[in-house]
């Protein structure tokens, strides 16, 4: 049998591109697909240092770094990819990929990390912050989206077969398609993050400084909590802007390495997480570490972390982005902290090891050829 997997685009090795490997793995002969690939040599691992074959964006000036500027243009690319002659067709999309053109005796299995963000529920968040809501380039933008709309509708119907990454995302892709979606967890590397149990006196927010991560919000709360020490790893577009509101139990970090995180991983008292994520690879990667985790209780984190009222806690949820509820979230966890076992964190995040993803993924497949 004859199988393909498209891949929206490769630029870097970040959480889809996880995924794709472990699929790699289950489909070693699989060909390759994307709209761009801009993997460097010595890289390429992840690929199983397979060729890609892509589109004619690939050839467009300044792709390489301005690849989303194409946006525009990737449904007609991707349509333009021959996939006529696989048996299985395997789309890992949170964007264009899904929409790929398959024949009435081929089945298309997408794997969806979301519904395209910017184009649905996340339209208007997208375009304020990127100065897009408003004047002649908005109007423009918005159409571009509208267009975008359309087609993403037009193309799920497609898909045989939806599996989401969450049940979160399972419910935003019934809201924008109507299809039902299998859930299997994206794999998380907990094996690379070492079990400690022997915590220290400080708390520990890690991530890219971007609007919708609120990291300003985490370190305004902590500079209210002049007896509790913040340590914040990471950088952005925001770093000036959360480096603004630290107190002086604030330590502003920047960019590390991994190895530097992994270490304050580990000995954090607890992680803190204000972002509304699709799944949320970090919050397990902590507990991987036996670090619990206070984190805003929506999205996907709700179904990685287990609360109180579950068997076994693994961290406390806050119900609303603001100062004051991550402010009693670290009160309720100064209280119940002995309720959250290092033990209970380790054993949750190890229910998504690479291992079960591909277990489930291969089980989901085989249901289908």
């Amino acid at each position: 049998m004859r199988t393909a997997i498209i891949h929206d685009w490769l630029v870097t090795y970040a959480g889809a591109e996880r995924v794709l490997e472990q699929m790699l793995y289950i489909f070693p002969d699989a060909d390759i697909y994307s709209t761009v690939d801009y993997i460097p040599q010595g890289q390429r691992g992840f690929l199983l240092d397979k060729p890609v074959q892509t589109t004619f964006i690939q050839r467009f000036p300044f792709a390489e770094k301005k690849y989303r500027s194409y946006l525009p243009l990737m449904p007609l690319a991707i349509e333009q990819l021959d996939l006529s002659g696989y048996d299985l067709v395997i789309s890992s999309s949170h964007a264009v990929a899904k929409g790929v053109l398959t024949g009435p005796d081929q089945m298309h299995i997408c794997l969806c990390y979301s519904p395209i963000r910017y184009a649905w529920d996340l339209q208007h968040q997208y375009l304020k912050e990127s100065g897009l809501d408003k004047g002649l380039k908005g109007w423009l933008a918005k159409a571009i989206l509208h267009y975008m709309r359309l087609w993403d509708s037009r193309t799920a119907n497609g898909v045989d077969c939806f599996i989401a990454i969450s049940d979160f995302i399972a419910r935003r892709i019934w809201k924008t398609y109507r299809r039902d979606a299998a859930v299997i967890y994206p794999p998380v590397d907990v094996d690379t993050f070492n079990f400690y149990e022997t915590k220290e006196d400080y708390f520990l927010t890690a991530s890219r400084m971007v609007p919708y991560k609120r990291m300003d919000l985490i370190v305004e709360a902590f500079k209210s909590m002049p007896d509790k020490r913040l340590v914040v790893i990471g950088d952005g577009p925001e770093f000036d802007k959360v480096a603004a509101k630290a107190g002086e139990n604030v330590v502003i970090m920047g960019y590390q390495p991994t190895e530097v995180l992994k270490e304050y991983m580990q000995k954090a008292r607890a992680f803190i997480f204000a972002a509304e994520e699709d799944f949320g690879i970090t919050p397990l990667e902590a507990q991987a570490c036996g670090t619990p985790v206070i984190a805003y209780g929506k999205g996907g984190v709700s179904e990685t972390i287990i609360g109180l009222d579950g068997e076994n806690p693994t961290g406390i949820f806050f119900p609303e982005q603001s100062v004051s509820a991550i402010v009693d979230a670290v009160d309720l966890f100064e209280l119940e902290k002995e309720r959250i076992r290092p033990g209970a964190c380790r054993n949750n995040a190890m229910r998504f090891a690479p291992n079960v993803f591909r277990q489930k993924f291969s089980e989901f497949v085989d249901q289908y050829i």
